[in-house]
């Protein structure tokens, strides 16, 4: 892992930056823009936790967490975790990706959390082995169509 990195917020001096962190082509299809992630955090305030990923003063990427939402809607289950992850072609396999989730379960615990969650859509190619290498464990559930996994914090 690069010692370099660090999350920051978006802001906007640094909002064309954010946005113009992209994965692979052929990774698309496994996570949403920025620009939808941002889009989301704006309506989702009090819930969507959005950091730009630095190395040093370059954009390597992008993660939004989730904060207490009330994942049935029943008010019974409030959970937290990582809702987006986004790392740039030439940033991946350097310890971005683990550096953003260490980075999300530190910010959860410190907020108390005792678990964190992730979703992902399946597929070849897709994230679930790096989730899985990472110690999340799948639940059983499917949240729209897409996976879930929980790490004990």
């Amino acid at each position: 892992m690069t010692p370099d990195l660090r999350l920051v917020p978006v802001t906007p001096a640094n909002l064309d930056a954010a946005i113009a962190v992209r994965v692979r082509p052929d990774q698309e299809h496994f996570v949403s823009s920025v620009v939808k992630s941002l889009a989301e955090a704006y309506v989702h305030p009090r819930t969507a936790w959005p950091r730009l990923i630095l190395d040093g003063s370059d954009a390597v990427g992008f993660l939004m967490a989730f904060l207490d939402i009330d994942w049935n809607g029943k008010g019974v289950d409030f959970r937290s975790g990582l809702w987006r992850l986004n790392v740039t072609p030439g940033a991946q396999g350097r310890g971005v990706g683990r550096f953003a989730v260490s980075s999300v379960a530190a910010e959860l615990r410190r907020r108390g959390a005792t678990r964190m969650y992730v979703t992902w859509h399946p597929g070849d190619g897709g994230p679930e082995g790096f989730y899985r290498k990472l110690g999340f464990e799948l639940t059983g559930e499917v949240s729209g169509d897409q996976t879930v996994g929980v790490l004990a914090l």
